[in-house]
């Protein structure tokens, strides 16, 4: 339910919104607190199930051919009819024109609004009891659509159906009206007055006072723009959206497949791939496993080599020059498990394609131990 105030700030209403349901979007449920139009005595004269002329069930979903606006001047709700499908500003409508008998004759819709006092003509009908008793009847403008009686009894009228007839065109999947145009005709009873004077030779008629319209027949250029939007370029729009990105992702994946079959499929020799796939991780692992003993191999370090009170001193930085370069330590049995250590730490260093270069930290003790020898 949703409350608001006319512009006159007289009533109060509480209208549906289509919480539990699109049969009454847009219908009032109370006005001025009152469930009903306490003016008139039966159903369905008294119903307040009625648009204020904003929103109104949409047609594509109750799939019903009539809807009800409620005019307080009057103190009555009108039924609008279907008639056709149109187009304003193009935005597909429904045209709905007011019930042909809305005011008369007597039916099972409109009986009740019959006064006992007066002669029931077709397309006339009684509002004295919202008029404070004053024997006023309203009509189509012109009296079009009523009662040829009562365009004979006065001059000057000439009804057309283009410019007096109330008609909306609504959309029907919103049920926002586009334009729409509410006309009626106030008209006063006359009645015989024999005692009085002035109006004796007065005859009874139904003279016609006056008739208005009120409506909309131009909606503001950003309400026209949201509603072509959602009811013209959404659905056209969101299927050839969402088809193109199911077709994008079905492309996606065709591809994806193809490329992977390719690779694994039509290769001329798998194994030869599979081979040159291991020799690369193999290559990456010797790669990582020279550079790690690289790193533990550089460092400035001295080691004292003693062989039999002779002392080498050797180290230093690892990168030095001479390939070949072999360290000797001539003292008896130890000089010569000396040299074949160093040599086999030669070998093995040239085994991994790494060059250790000694170079003596002191040539003088080197020296004398080749003399003493």
């Amino acid at each position: 339910m949703a409350g608001f105030r006319n512009g006159t700030l007289t009533e109060y209403a509480t209208m549906h919104t289509g919480h539990t349901g699109m049969d009454k979007f847009g219908y009032f449920d109370k006005l001025n607190g009152l469930d009903h139009l306490p003016h008139w005595d039966g159903e369905p004269c008294r119903s307040i199930q009625a648009s204020e002329g904003s929103f109104f069930p949409p047609r594509d979903i109750t799939q019903k051919d009539t809807v009800y606006i409620y005019d307080k001047d009057l103190c009555r709700t009108l039924p609008l009819v279907y008639r056709e499908p149109v187009e304003k500003d193009g935005i597909s409508a429904d045209l709905y024109t007011l019930a042909e008998d809305a005011y008369g004759p007597p039916n099972e819709n409109n009986s009740c609004f019959d006064h006992s006092h007066y002669k029931k003509y077709y397309g006339l009908q009684n509002i004295s009891p919202c008029q404070y008793g004053a024997p006023v009847y309203i009509s189509n403008p012109h009296f079009y659509q009523s009662d040829p009686q009562l365009l004979d009894a006065v001059e000057g009228l000439e009804p057309n159906a283009e410019q007096h007839k109330t008609y909306f065109k609504i959309q029907p999947k919103l049920g926002v009206p586009l334009e729409g145009q509410v006309r009626v005709q106030l008209n006063l009873l006359v009645e015989k007055a024999p005692n009085v004077m002035a109006t004796k030779d007065f005859r009874d008629f139904v003279f016609p006072i006056m008739w208005l319209e009120e409506g909309v027949s131009e909606l503001t250029p950003p309400i026209r723009r949201w509603i072509y939007l959602a009811t013209v370029f959404a659905p056209t729009a969101l299927p050839i959206l969402s088809y193109g990105m199911i077709l994008t992702g079905a492309f996606a994946m065709i591809y994806v497949f193809v490329r992977a079959y390719k690779n694994f499929v039509f290769t001329d020799d798998p194994t030869t791939e599979l081979l040159e796939m291991g020799r690369r991780s193999l290559r990456r692992g010797s790669h990582l496993i020279s550079n790690g003993q690289h790193r533990i191999l550089h460092r400035d370090s001295y080691i004292l080599l003693k062989a039999n009170g002779v002392v080498a001193a050797a180290g230093g930085e690892s990168d030095i020059a001479g390939t070949g370069t072999e360290v000797v330590a001539t003292s008896g049995n130890g000089s010569s498990n000396n040299n074949n250590h160093l040599l086999h730490n030669h070998n093995l260093l040239h085994s991994h394609h790494h060059h250790l270069y000694i170079q003596p930290k002191d040539q003088s003790l080197l020296a004398e131990e080749d003399s003493a020898a």
